[in-house]
């Protein structure tokens, strides 16, 4: 009879890779996307009421707000303000709204309530806290927004920020 020593060594993978994925995930639960620079940002899913396709058609726009406002949405009854994240964040790129949708997150805290307009989706990450590092080189303009960053691989690196939604919410800069 012929020896199967693979069928031990890749049923033994199997079983220690389905063991993998019943093991807790480590760290919090994040929503990572990117903003029309290419820059990737991340939001706790704690802090995100929800994700949508908007029509940029169904944007209303309101006369003499901020620039950095694209207009209201009819949120299952609620008006909320939708903002260009990218430009808030200080990009130069601004949003293309010259397209069928645009993606935008729904953060709140408490009662307050602001869509973000963002560039496209990456995905549902969990993310460990404790490897969250200070950022070095970041914008005086989008410091008070951003707690930390993680960096992951070598070369290139690729760095996530960490926004804060509440200190976006509460931003002076809606008012501008």
């Amino acid at each position: 009879m012929p020896e199967r020593t693979d069928f031990f060594t890749s049923n033994t993978q199997e079983i220690e890779t389905q063991l993998q994925a019943l093991q807790p995930p480590q760290g919090e639960l994040h929503l990572r996307f990117y903003v029309p620079s290419y820059e990737e940002f991340a939001l706790p899913a704690t802090g995100v009421r929800e994700v949508m396709l908007q029509c940029p058609e169904e944007f209303t726009p309101i006369p003499n707000t901020s620039p950095l406002l694209l207009g209201t949405i009819n949120l299952r009854g609620q008006i909320i303000w939708v903002a260009d994240l990218g430009q808030f964040l200080g990009s130069p790129t601004p949003l293309n709204i010259n397209k069928p949708e645009i993606s935008v997150i729904a953060i709140e805290d408490e009662e307050t309530i602001l869509g973000l307009a963002i560039e496209r989706l990456s995905e549902m990450q969990w993310l460990d806290i404790q490897q969250l590092q200070l950022s070095t080189n970041i914008p005086d303009q989008i410091a008070p927004y951003v707690q930390g960053e993680w960096i992951f691989g070598v070369e290139p690196k690729k760095v996530v920020r960490l926004l804060d939604h509440e200190a976006i919410l509460r931003s002076a800069r809606w008012a501008a």
